[in-house]
């Protein structure tokens, strides 16, 4: 994998003099008809761990990222590779629902400033439309009744807490909602959605994309494989993933907290308030 990433990144590179957000790809990468899965910090790093297990069991590749010039100046190194702090994959697997037929991935362990949040989304939804993307998805997660996780972009929701762990869903359109409706998925009635997912869902809602949010309950105090399952078997309604077995997962969870704890040693800046828990994980 470090080749490739290492030869995407010579050969694409991240743009010079940019003035303000922009998604970068390596050129051959069609997205046309895709479904964009988004993963971006949440309560007990449930999308983390979602957005690791899936590029590990669909064997996506990392093809480019989303740069700003106003974002930390961050590198993360995985393989022995340098990678931008929100990155995208691609692979050869085929979505499952109708006029949708291969994934890519954003991800990040960066909670992206409030003051750059809009102008990333708009230019997500820019290249998303210019490159015929079909759908999105976005990973979150909405602490415990009783709970706090301590996030800046921490959504606040009022559910109905069941012995199970619940999941809730947002549709920006008549046709998410559908989805939702026959993947068994409860929607949100109430609630507030801060950051990232929630510009997403606000931009797709006004702008008529087929956007939506998937939310586990988790435990904000480790990294909550539990809840990741409990996503990823929803996704796999979606995605061609295999059948999991919640234990392996428990224990893939634990290497891959470690992987992102050791990606972001000592890549948080000194805290200050325009700082200050700017990194998750």
């Amino acid at each position: 994998m470090n080749k490739v990433c290492a030869g995407i990144i010579r050969k694409e590179g991240c743009p010079d003099n940019m003035e303000g957000a922009k998604v970068w790809l390596d050129k051959s990468i069609d997205i046309e008809d895709a479904l964009v899965v988004c993963c971006f910090p949440s309560v007990g790093m449930v999308s983390s761990v979602v957005a690791h297990f899936l590029i590990d069991h669909l064997e996506l590749e990392f093809v480019g990222g989303v740069a700003h010039p106003k974002l930390p100046a961050i590198c993360l190194i995985q393989d022995g590779v340098p990678l931008p702090a929100i990155r995208a994959y691609s692979g050869k697997p085929v979505c499952k629902i109708e006029g949708c037929d291969k994934v890519v991935l954003l991800m990040s362990e960066l909670i992206v400033p409030d003051p750059l949040v809009h102008e990333i989304v708009s230019e997500l939804f820019a290249w998303s439309k210019n490159e015929k993307a079909a759908m999105g998805v976005l990973i979150d997660a909405f602490a415990r009744k009783g709970m706090k996780g301590g996030l800046p972009t921490e959504p606040m929701v009022e559910y109905e807490d069941t012995e199970a762990i619940d999941v809730l869903g947002v549709a920006a359109t008549p046709l998410m909602n559908e989805l939702l409706e026959k993947m068994e998925i409860p929607l949100l009635e109430q609630g507030v959605i801060k950051g990232m997912t929630g510009a997403m869902l606000s931009e797709g809602a006004s702008r008529g994309r087929n956007i939506m949010s998937l939310m586990v309950e988790a435990d904000p105090r480790y990294p909550d494989a539990g809840a990741a399952a409990v996503i990823i078997e929803h996704l796999n309604k979606m995605l061609p993933v295999i059948d999991l077995d919640h234990g392996p997962l428990l224990e893939e969870a634990k290497l891959l907290e470690e992987q992102i704890r050791g990606m972001m040693e000592g890549a948080e800046p000194e805290t200050t308030p325009s700082t200050n828990s700017m990194l998750y994980g």
